[in-house]
């Protein structure tokens, strides 16, 4: 993320933090809700039907997300501008697990969920932001 991108997120999130809260990271992601239990079955069935051949290529809209030491912030990005438009979600930290990193050629990514909640929030990080998808992984354990 550039350095105006990620001033204008920052000055988003500012009146949301707590006291004490700091950032650890902001990046430009792509999300989607999924079924946790839905996924599995639809991979499994992917893959027996299609002989492992079979790719999928979503073109979500893009979002910021900024990481805090107790929350994830998620803002719809405005393609033209630089700038955040919308606060779309404040997810708490707290007893969040996520699932292994799926790497591909072009990006990569991972599940966030709560152990409590069947649905997920896949989380697809762009090739150039590998460096944040690590950070946001090491914070988060994987699931059992």
């Amino acid at each position: 993320m550039n350095a105006k991108r990620r001033r204008l997120l920052l000055a988003a999130i500012d009146p949301m933090l707590e006291s004490g809260e700091q950032v650890e990271v902001t990046t430009i992601v792509n999300l989607r809700s999924v079924s946790v239990r839905r996924t599995a079955v639809f991979a499994a069935a992917s893959a027996i039907m299609s002989g492992g051949a079979m790719a999928v290529i979503p073109a979500p809209a893009p979002m910021y997300l900024a990481m805090t030491d107790r929350r994830i912030f998620v803002f719809r990005a405005n393609p033209t501008f630089a700038r955040p438009e919308e606060h779309v979600m404040t997810i708490p930290r707290a007893g969040l697990v996520r699932t292994e990193i799926k790497e591909r050629l072009l990006n990569s990514s991972f599940i966030v969920s709560s152990p409590d909640n069947e649905q997920g929030l896949k989380i697809v990080f762009p090739l150039v932001g590998r460096k944040d998808r690590n950070v946001i992984a090491a914070a988060l354990p994987v699931a059992a």
